[in-house]
């Protein structure tokens, strides 16, 4: 007696069968691919945008430089206001890896105005400061118009204003006259925006004579900034308190301004979590769809079903192949999701101008991901649609 053996499937004829089941209901299949599709496009673009972003912050850090440091007064251990010794600038200067110094003071009770004719209490929020005529050096700061303060302009009536001070004050371009302090400035420059010292933005900048001399500035530095080797900032962020004030180092604040923008990128992962987990829902939602349609293709070909076992389909055979088409599915959405989260990726990241990053992992993941939803959203109509017998497949209307 000879047995016969059911013929195997080979891999070609299981995706030629499979993709024949797809192509009959293509309104149906897109409906259930674009689910799975948006889930993962979702993901993949909060990611991207997300790398995308912190590209562009490791960019700016390495050319802003992360070895600015700052030094400001504290409080007493009374809770007083202190001040910073007048000879903190130098002592900061003596330590051997600095490379640069400089410093602001704030001039109390003093505001800048367009002219003499706006009201007191309409100041603009801008804050008056006293700089050493080497800041920008120090602070990395450009000028988008005119000059910073020399030697010269720091000791008359001369002013540069921040970014954002500029424009409150309506004034565009060097040469304009501005009332501060109860008398006239001329603008002499106007500051770019400074990331790494942002209070400048909304500052006017005055000289340290000039302020010491008609604006009853009191001559103690607020804020000092220092530079120094990349190699020793820790070890130079260490001896700054204890240096710019040996009698109280208790009293002084020594910040780093760069962690203050890494700490700002560090706020968007809640609201990346968040997207994450929408994207996981959309996910879920379109694996539902995968599934609803295998099952309703099952209840529909048990014809075609019982036919294939009638002529000798074997069970593996017909849940190879219901399987099959749950991951073509799958993979159809998967592959349309990754397309357009890169797409969106790289809208995003040249609308804002930053350098497109998409990390592989997450590509791969989500091409992983359909593969286990469509595993998964497939597994039951593909042993519904095995366990049906030949006799009740052909008998069904």
């Amino acid at each position: 007696m000879v047995t016969l053996a059911p013929t195997r499937l080979r891999p070609r004829d299981v995706l030629r069968v499979g993709g024949a089941g797809l192509r009959t209901r293509p309104l149906r299949v897109f409906l259930s691919a674009l689910g799975i599709a948006i889930g993962i496009a979702a993901m993949i673009a909060v990611v991207g945008i997300s790398a995308s972003s912190r590209e562009d912050l490791n960019r700016q850090l390495a050319a802003l430089g992360t070895n600015l440091l700052t030094v400001g007064p504290g409080q007493s251990l009374f809770g007083d206001d202190s001040h910073l010794p007048a000879e903190a600038e130098g002592m900061i200067g003596q330590i051997a890896p600095v490379t640069d110094v400089s410093a602001t003071g704030k001039v109390p009770n003093t505001h800048v105005y367009r002219n003499d004719k706006i009201p007191s209490g309409q100041s603009g929020g801008i804050a008056v400061l006293a700089g050493r005529t080497d800041l920008p050096q120090a602070v990395g700061a450009a000028m988008s118009a005119g000059v910073f303060l020399n030697d010269a302009t720091a000791t008359y009536p001369a002013v540069v204003l921040g970014a954002k001070s500029a424009e409150r004050l309506g004034v565009a371009a060097p040469g304009e006259q501005v009332w501060l302090g109860g008398g006239w400035f001329t603008v002499v420059g106007l500051l770019a925006p400074v990331p790494l010292a942002p209070e400048l933005d909304t500052a006017a900048v005055v000289g340290w004579p000039v302020a010491t001399s008609k604006l009853h500035f009191d001559g103690y530095a607020t804020t000092v900034y220092t530079r120094s080797d990349e190699r020793y900032v820790n070890d130079v962020r260490a001896v700054l308190a204890a240096t710019a004030n040996p009698a109280a180092p208790n009293e002084v604040q020594v910040s780093r301004p760069s962690d203050a923008l890494a700490a700002k990128q560090a706020t968007d992962a809640t609201l990346n979590g968040l997207l994450l987990g929408l994207g996981a829902v959309a996910l879920l939602v379109g694996g539902v769809g995968v599934a609803n349609t295998m099952v309703i293709s099952v209840l529909e070909r048990r014809a075609e079903i019982g036919l294939r076992r009638s002529l000798g389909a074997t069970r593996g055979q017909i849940r190879t192949q219901f399987l099959a088409e749950s991951l073509l599915l799958s993979l159809l959405g998967g592959a349309g999701g990754v397309a357009l989260g890169i797409l969106v990726t790289g809208a995003y990241a040249a609308y804002q101008e930053w350098p497109t990053v998409v990390p592989a992992w997450v590509s791969l993941g989500g091409a992983g991901a359909t593969l286990v939803i469509g595993g998964l959203a497939g597994l039951y109509p593909a042993i519904r649609a095995a366990r049906l017998s030949p006799t009740e497949a052909l008998a069904a209307p």
